[in-house]
């Protein structure tokens, strides 16, 4: 079970069941619990070939036990997200926890990689159960329908749900119009039905500002 100790530390009551974290994340714990390092992030060696391919970067650690579990990273905002059966795409260095039930890998996500950084590949859960995910501000949710696609900077960019197609595009970046620009714009664009999560603050991407 996750909860919120305010908004920048996550409660994990541990049961004898099981959770994936962030390594380094833990900040205290009751109780008897373990904890070990997890090679690659994802499951399998796809996960892990792809991972080293493309420089994308997710230490995870196995949580288990009986007792509480404080977690906590840069003193991030934690959201949390559940999910019914569906898949959730999450930024790597985004992902602070996930029920042990989940499932982890990762997904192809075209050019966007090449163009900001963050590698060809990004992280998926998916299940049913609870993932933590964090923010530098408060998480912003924002609603996809077929009438109304969504364009984003990558740097705000967190994680999406849902039946969304992802787009790269490049073109006018957002900066542009207050003459902040320093490169050549990247977006990326969300059509179809489902949520955004962004953050208020921007990461440093590679490649131009959007």
């Amino acid at each position: 079970m996750f909860r919120l100790q305010g908004s920048k530390v996550l409660a994990v009551e541990l049961t004898g069941d099981t959770v994936r974290a962030k390594n380094g994340s833990m900040v205290a714990y009751e109780g008897s619990v373990s904890f070990k390092k997890l090679t690659g992030g994802g499951e399998g060696i796809r996960g892990m070939v792809t991972r080293r391919l493309t420089g994308e970067q997710m230490t995870m650690m196995e949580v288990k036990g009986h007792g509480v579990c404080y977690l906590a990273d840069r003193a991030t905002e934690i959201n949390l997200v559940g999910l019914q059966g569906d898949k959730l795409f999450v930024e790597s260095g985004n992902l602070l926890c996930a029920e042990g039930t989940l499932r982890t890998g990762t997904s192809f996500t075209g050019l966007r990689g090449g163009a900001t950084g963050q590698g060809l590949f990004t992280t998926t859960v998916e299940g049913s159960g609870q993932v933590a995910i964090m923010s530098d501000g408060p998480a912003v949710l924002l609603r996809v329908t077929p009438q109304y696609p969504l364009s984003v900077d990558p740097g705000a960019y967190i994680a999406h749900q849902g039946r969304l197609q992802q787009k790269f595009q490049s073109g006018v970046t957002f900066r542009s119009f207050i003459g902040e620009s320093g490169g050549e714009a990247f977006q990326l664009r969300f059509e179809g039905d489902g949520l955004v999560y962004v953050q208020p603050s921007e990461r440093v991407t590679v490649g131009g500002d959007a």
